[in-house]
């Protein structure tokens, strides 16, 4: 016949052995069967796996059961399959084709039973991490209020938040906290009692019932469990999104629209632009990215989906490896710009595809090349300075708003640069750089445009020029606030790099500016525009003649002062590392010293500073808030007032103490002294103001009178004993004193303070403290007070001191009249316009029941914010109490 005759010419021609052909299809088939069974031991064993990271989750989808009978469908038939190698040679090439399609069928079976696994196995878990919900009431330790708070509690999305009553969900919720991985539970002594420990801070919490409680921390397990075997990160991260903003995803023919945000190299997409926990993620490395072309498409047909878009948007297509492509819908082609260029960016395929801008492409280019110093590329004229303006940026940015404002930043940055800095006139060069970089600062989008656009007009430009020169002063302002991102910031550095010289007024720029990317890197960026202080001293002081190229002075209580220098990155606590060490001071924790500035209304009022904060931020926003206040009247001629004093005596503190700690303490007590905070009789002030004046003269401030001048001082010795009498004397007992008065407390003043002569001003300082000592409420913090009822206390007027061991209430003379442990203290707080504070106390001798009292004091007015100030020492003592071992039991 004449497919026999067909198949015989063609051995004939191929020279075909079928039998072994036979033979080897039947090895090939055994192979498949054995792979088949891998394959299902693999499947069960992903399976396993899945089923281990999901919290009491049902047994894998009937899909996929159904798909793994499919290959045993597949193996029946392969079974069937079987060549016996005494047929025909036209069955043998028929059962060849048959065992060819077969094979191919078996794959695409294989492939998609592989991606339908994947799709439902997350799914679930993602579904069931939806479920991991709970809200209900709950009781919270206040942070600065130590006592119980009931408050309604919502988990969700990997959150908690907090509420007064359900009925307030729609309101902004009063705390929340931030749950991950690295998050754990501790169960309290009560039976009702846990704690909550967040990376951040640690919660108290309490439950109306043991169930209720085991409920909360079972949900909250499985919320950390689940987190923990996630694919996708969910530690917090501090890194900076490169691009971020709202998008349609679409993933297996499902939309959803989802703020995206891209970090390093990582596609984070969530279901809000608050939420902490992502829905999922995207790996940028070796990912393809990709536009599609929608150019055949028709509003029609968009509108036929129900969806609401439009072939006006933008698609693009993202293809991760070994994994099934993303499509992203944007809405506007800026938009779709911005996307498709850090996408690319961040798959490291920006090279292959002409995404961005030209001057985006040359920087990837230089990239390439691994910035080759001697590459033509640096050369480009799209990189070097020019003389005409922009008529595009540099950069791709996602709105035409932001295009707008990145020329009108390449104007400011002209102005800047072209107009020579001259002392009398830097004013005008200090309010466009702060603005101009407060501008980057609230739009980040335009930080990568500011750092191209001085780059652009340092390059290549004529050497020995006043504009380049104040372009990279420019630059060195820039640096200390902010950094660029992506591969951005790795062009700085080569940039930098290829400046930097010693030798040439411009390399010590450059030097200067790879010291300030170097700190920035180590500790963040700043919150705040440079301050008035930080441009004078880049523009008029040569900063690349010294590490720390800022200075300011610190006051302390003894009227001298230490100048202490720092850089655009230098925090408080590094700061205070070089204060103590130039003074003799042991470590704030250690001292119980701390930072503070003066209010910028000129109120007396004093700010203590967090040792994380940045001393450039705290110096900029203090001169912000005095322009705000009194807009032109002393900008320029007022400064911010640093001071270094004790914020809180602890006894453990005393043990240790070095000799300038001892005497700031010594005036710093003192001072309560002169200020009436002090118990202190006329003839016992006498005393320690001849002790006082005594360090004072050991230190040059005055010199002690000569026996002789005791009994009829001369008028300089005269004059020397009224400052010490203002100094150092109460000033309650000089106010209504006439001149024969003031005239004998001096004579007696000279007469005890020339007892001391020859006195070391140490040993006075040591008389002086151990003195101060004896009084039981030594370093508590006085607030003069008057009782309100329901207050149980009498008298009109009180004083309020608030030490390590509680709460006293002093009569106007300093008597206590009653104390409050700790332990007695329920809550306290602002109460209309006065302080309120609750204390509960065992009646005497009844059997052992307790009473609770409420205790109204109104503080003075003009004393604005003493009751936040009173609050802060609460929190601060309880802290401590908490880190030194103490128990403190909140009833």
């Amino acid at each position: 016949s004449a497919p026999v005759s067909h198949i015989q010419s063609y051995n004939s021609q191929t020279h075909v052995d079928w039998q072994k052909r036979c033979v080897a299809l039947e090895m090939q088939l055994l192979r498949f069967r054995l792979q088949a069974g891998k394959i299902r031991e693999l499947l069960a064993e992903k399976v396993r796996e899945r089923e281990g990271q999901l919290i009491d989750c049902e047994h894998v989808s009937v899909d996929i059961v159904d798909d793994v009978l499919q290959i045993h469908v597949m193996e029946e038939k392969l079974k069937y399959a079987n060549v016996q190698p005494s047929e025909s040679e036209n069955s043998v090439f028929r059962r060849y084709q048959d065992l060819t399609n077969q094979m191919q069928e078996k794959d695409a079976v294989i492939k998609r039973l592989e991606v339908q696994l994947e799709k439902q196995v997350w799914n679930k878990v993602w579904v069931r991490l939806e479920m991991l919900e709970k809200s209900g009431y709950l009781l919270k330790m206040g942070s600065q209020i130590k006592a119980w708070k009931r408050r309604w509690f919502i988990l969700r999305n990997g959150e908690i938040f907090y509420y007064k009553s359900p009925s307030d969900v729609i309101r902004k919720p009063q705390g929340q906290m931030e749950l991950n991985s690295s998050c754990r539970i501790a169960r309290g002594e009560g039976a009702q009692t846990f704690q909550l420990i967040t990376e951040k801070k640690t919660f108290f919490l309490a439950a109306d019932s043991p169930n209720i409680l085991e409920e909360w921390i079972r949900v909250l397990q499985n919320i950390f469990k689940v987190q923990a075997s996630s694919p996708v990160a969910m530690e917090t991260t501090t890194a900076k999104p490169t691009v971020r903003g709202w998008l349609t995803k679409v993933k297996h023919g499902h939309s959803k629209l989802v703020w995206c945000s891209l970090v390093s190299k990582v596609f984070y997409y969530y279901r809000n632009q608050d939420d902490k926990l992502p829905l999922g993620q995207l790996r940028m490395r070796e990912a393809v990215v990709e536009e599609v072309d929608r150019s055949c498409d028709s509003d029609e047909d968009y509108e036929a989906g129900g969806r609401g878009f439009l072939s006006s948007h933008c698609t693009l297509v993202v293809h991760p490896r070994e994994q099934s492509p993303t499509y992203l819908l944007i809405g506007t082609k800026q938009e779709k710009d911005t996307w498709l260029y850090h996408l690319t960016v961040a798959a490291g395929s920006s090279a292959s595809f002409k995404v961005g801008t030209e001057y985006e492409q040359l920087v990837g280019n230089l990239l390439d090349v691994e910035g080759d110093p001697d590459s033509v590329l640096w050369r480009r004229e799209a990189l070097c300075f020019c003389k005409d303006g922009l008529r595009s940026p540099l950069t791709t940015l996602p709105s035409e708003a932001l295009q707008t404002e990145a020329l009108k930043l390449f104007k400011s940055c002209q102005l800047f640069i072209n107009v020579l800095v001259e002392a009398p006139s830097i004013d005008y060069h200090m309010s466009l750089a702060q603005n101009a970089l407060q501008v980057c600062l609230t739009h980040p989008e335009l930080q990568n445009e500011m750092y191209c656009q001085l780059i652009k007009q340092t390059n290549c430009r004529t050497p020995h020029n006043s504009s380049l020169t104040q372009c990279w002063q420019l630059l060195a302002v820039c640096v200390a606030l902010f950094l660029p991102q992506q591969h951005f910031l790795w062009y700085l550095r080569q940039y930098l790099q290829r400046h930097a010289d010693p030798r040439s007024e411009v390399g010590k720029y450059a030097v200067y500016c790879q010291r300030s990317v170097e700190r920035t890197l180590q500790n963040g960026e700043r919150e705040a525009k440079p301050s008035r202080m930080e441009v004078l001293s880049i523009l008029l002081r040569n900063p690349y003649h010294h590490s720390l190229p800022f200075s300011i002075p610190v006051h302390f209580q003894n009227i001298t002062y230490q100048v202490v220098g720092f850089d655009g990155s230098t925090t408080v606590e590094e700061f205070l590392s070089t204060l103590t060490q130039r003074v003799g001071m042991r470590k704030p924790h250690l001292s119980g010293f701390a930072l503070f500035t003066d209010d910028p209304s000129g109120r007396d009022l004093e700010h203590c500073l967090r040792p994380s904060i940045k001393i450039c931020d705290v110096i900029s926003k203090w001169e912000q808030a005095l322009k705000e206040l009194h807009p032109g009247k002393y900008e320029g001629t007022r400064i911010v007032r640093l001071m270094y004093k004790n914020r809180l005596c602890f006894r453990a503190q005393a043990k240790g103490e070095t000799e300038r700690e001892r005497l700031l303490l010594a005036y710093q007590v003192n001072d309560e002294v002169h200020q009436g905070h002090f118990p202190v009789n006329k003839e016992l002030a006498l005393e320690v103001a001849a002790l006082m004046a005594q360090v004072g003269s050991g230190f040059g401030e005055e010199r002690a009178p000569s026996s002789a001048s005791c009994s009829s001082p001369q008028p300089k010795s005269q004059q020397i004993l009224l400052q010490a009498l203002g100094r150092f004397y109460p000033k309650h007992y000089k106010q209504d004193c006439s001149m024969d008065q003031l005239r004998d407390l001096s004579e007696r003043l000279a007469t005890k303070w020339s007892v001391l002569r020859g006195c070391s001003a140490s040993e006075c300082v040591r008389i002086y403290l151990t003195v101060a000592r004896k009084w039981p409420l030594f370093g508590a913090k006085l607030f003069h007070a008057k009782p309100l009822p329901p207050s149980s206390v009498e008298q009109s007027q009180v004083w309020l001191a608030v030490n390590e061991d509680g709460l006293c209430v002093l009569d106007y003379t300093m008597h206590p009249l009653v104390t409050y442990s700790y332990q007695s203290v329920i809550t306290f707080g602002g109460c209309c316009d006065d302080l309120m504070v609750v204390v509960s106390q065992t009646k005497e001798q009844g059997g052992g029941k307790k009473s609770v009292e409420k205790l109204v004091f109104a503080l003075p007015k003009p004393k604005l914010g003493i009751k936040l100030k009173s609050h802060s020492y609460f929190g601060w003592i309880f802290q401590r109490l908490k880190s030194k071992g103490w128990v403190v039991v909140l009833m």
